[in-house]
C-alpha cells in the first residue's frame, strides 16, 4: 500500500459533492461526497449496477450530472467537456486500452507529449522527432523502455495497459482516473501494475482514483476506498474498515459479487 502522504492536511486534488445522475427512473448515482488528496490512491468498488461507470463519466466530462458540484484543486470542473477536463490536469485510463495499434510506443507517447503542449503540425519536424527523451522517461517509469520501437499492435495486454498509463501521464495529470485498469490482465500482472500506479501516485504526487473488480488488488493497494450501492455511499474509510463493515459485506463482498459494474 502507498504511504499517506505528508501533505495530507492540505486541500484535496478533488472534491465531489452530492453528485447525481438519473437515466428515466433508474437513479444511477444519487448524492455522492468523496475527496482524494495528492498521492493518494482511492479505490471505488461496487456492485453491478452500483453507478461506478457513471460516477467516473460525470468526473471525466462524458456525462452531464442532474445535480452536485466536482472541483479539481478548488476549482469548479463540474459539467465541462472531456477535452478541456483533460487539459486542467485529469488524466484518464479506461477498461479497454485505446492505443494507436500501428504507432510504435514511443510514437503513442510522443502524440500524447504533442497534444498536452498543443503542439502544431509542422512538416519540418515530424511527431516522431519530438518530445523523445520525455516519452523515453515516461517508458522507463512504467517499466516499457525495452519495447519502445515496437508496434503497440503486437504488444502483449498486460503491456499495454503500461503504455496506456504512460499516455495519461504524459499530460502530467493532478488527477489519475483509472477505470477498471487491471480488467482483463491476470492475477500477477493485475498486480505489478497497481504497484507501479502506487509508486507513481506518491512520486508524482498525483491523486488516483480507481474503480477496480479484484479485492485482492484493492485492499493491496487502496490507502482508502468508498463503496457504491445502487447508487448511493455506503462506506468510507481504510480498506480494512471496509471489509469488516456489516452493509459491505451484505451487497457486495458477501454476496459473491466479483465484478464491477456501472
Amino acid at each position: 500500500m502507498s504511504a499517506v502522504p505528508a501533505n495530507a492536511a492540505a486541500e484535496p486534488v478533488l472534491v465531489v459533492r452530492d453528485l447525481a445522475k438519473s437515466f428515466g427512473g433508474v437513479h444511477a448515482v444519487q448524492g455522492v461526497s468523496f475527496s482524494v488528496e495528492a498521492g493518494q490512491m482511492l479505490a471505488l468498488i461496487g456492485p453491478n449496477g452500483a453507478g461506478k461507470t457513471t460516477c467516473f463519466n460525470m468526473l471525466g466530462g462524458q456525462l452531464q450530472p442532474d445535480r452536485g458540484a466536482v472541483l479539481l484543486s478548488g476549482k469548479p470542473i463540474t459539467g465541462l467537456k472531456p477535452r478541456v477536463v483533460w487539459r486542467l490536469g485529469v488524466g484518464r485510463t479506461f477498461q479497454i486500452t485505446a492505443t494507436f495499434t500501428s504507432m510504435t510506443v514511443r510514437e503513442n507517447v510522443q502524440m500524447a507529449l504533442i497534444s498536452h503542449e498543443r503542439g502544431l503540425w509542422n512538416p519540418f519536424a515530424p511527431a516522431r522527432a519530438r518530445h523523445v527523451a520525455e516519452a523515453d522517461a515516461l517508458l522507463a517509469q512504467v517499466g516499457m523502455s525495452e519495447q519502445a520501437d515496437r508496434a503497440c499492435g503486437v504488444l502483449a495486454y498486460g503491456d499495454l495497459k503500461r503504455v496506456e498509463l504512460a499516455v495519461a501521464l504524459a499530460n502530467r495529470p493532478k488527477l489519475l482516473l483509472m477505470d477498471e485498469p487491471t480488467a482483463g490482465m491476470a492475477p500477477r500482472e493485475r498486480i505489478e501494475l497497481m504497484a507501479l500506479a502506487a509508486r507513481i501516485a506518491v512520486e508524482r504526487n498525483i491523486a488516483v482514483l480507481f474503480t477496480e473488480h479484484d479485492m485482492d488488488v484493492v485492499f493491496a493497494h487502496a490507502d482508502r476506498v468508498i463503496v457504491l450501492d445502487r447508487g448511493r455511499l455506503i462506506a468510507e474509510g481504510t480498506a480494512e474498515e471496509v471489509r469488516q463493515d456489516a452493509n459491505v459485506r451484505a451487497v457486495y463482498l458477501g454476496s459473491g459479487a466479483a465484478s464491477g459494474g456501472h
